[in-house]
């Protein structure tokens, strides 16, 4: 495992509960599925165990119940080698998601927050504060969003990169936006973020607008036609995603962000970050589950030398 600076994310837990399916049911119908399995999950601790899994050390904070699934959660954290110091237990259920996955690799997803939702700021301002060594905070919107602007908040003071992924999407307060370095949503987030509910969708004008909002950077995960890079110094990029079978897209954005992190606290360039998170994602949906599919560093490395020349 290479050696880089520590990563803290900030998020939720869940126990995933996914059946699969030959296709996702529409309003109102009911399918016979196929295999029903449970995978530890939440887009936080996913981001947690990507970035470990691709060579950061990485810390968390978060909440889990105190019943089965929050000792699952916990346990599988620690055996990713992640810090789980930060992760509480409190009076509330664990948080589940319910999963739907066809035969495409599509899913449809449902979750109920649980403990999570007690991730306030006052939670954050319990321990985060005192983590002065952090230099990349990665944040999503299954937790409570007083917790999200208190996490960006702390990151501005300690002089961190604060990464956010606006996920689900929900409205955002323009202070979170202003103090957000990079926003990783995927189209429809975006979608959701700009209202652009109609009409044609270019995703350069979609990233232009995102960082019009006030957020340095966007990234904009668009799944097997790559991603679009625009920094504060430069024009949009058109980044091409690594061809692969996909069998399962849950937590590819999660994959995506914990590798960006830990490609970003190594110190590659902007564009060589995307590359190497969109190499971790391309490698997650190749196999099912959340947690359970995330690449470790070296596979990462020998698809990336064989995808990408520079």
């Amino acid at each position: 495992m290479s050696t880089v600076r520590p990563l803290l994310v900030v998020g939720s837990a869940n126990m995933d509960l996914v059946v699969t399916s030959d296709r996702l049911p529409k309003p109102g119908e009911t399918l016979l599925g196929h295999r029903f399995q449970t995978f530890s999950g939440g887009k936080g601790a996913n981001q947690a165990v990507a970035a470990s899994r691709a060579g950061g050390r990485v810390a968390m904070i978060g909440r889990v119940g105190a019943d089965e699934f929050g000792r699952n959660l916990i346990r599988d954290l620690s055996l990713s080698e992640v810090d789980t110091s930060g992760l509480k237990v409190v009076d509330e259920p664990t948080g589940v998601a319910l999963i739907i996955t066809d035969a495409a690799g599509e899913n449809v997803i449902v979750v109920a927050p649980g403990a999570n939702q007690l991730l306030d700021a006052a939670a954050i301002d319990e321990v985060m504060p005192t983590m002065t060594y952090v230099t990349h905070v990665l944040a999503q919107l299954e937790t409570s969003i007083s917790g999200v602007v208190r996490a960006a908040q702390v990151a501005r003071d300690l002089g961190a990169v604060f990464i956010l992924d606006p996920a689900p999407a929900r409205p955002l307060p323009p202070e979170l936006l202003a103090l957000t370095d990079w926003i990783t949503p995927n189209e429809q987030e975006a979608k959701s973020l700009l209202g652009w509910t109609s009409g044609p969708f270019d995703p350069f004008d979609a990233v232009r607008a995102l960082q019009a909002r006030g957020p340095r950077n966007v990234i904009l995960k668009m799944s097997s036609k790559g991603a679009i890079l625009l920094t504060r110094d430069g024009g949009p990029v058109h980044i091409p995603a690594v061809p692969v079978s996909a069998i399962d897209s849950t937590a590819a954005g999660d994959t995506f962000n914990g590798a960006f992190a830990v490609a970003l606290a190594e110190g590659r360039a902007p564009a060589l970050a995307v590359e190497f998170a969109g190499t971790a994602a391309a490698l997650s949906v190749s196999k099912r589950g959340a947690q359970a599919s995330m690449p470790v560093r070296a596979d990462i490395d020998a698809m990336l030398a064989g995808a990408f020349t520079r």
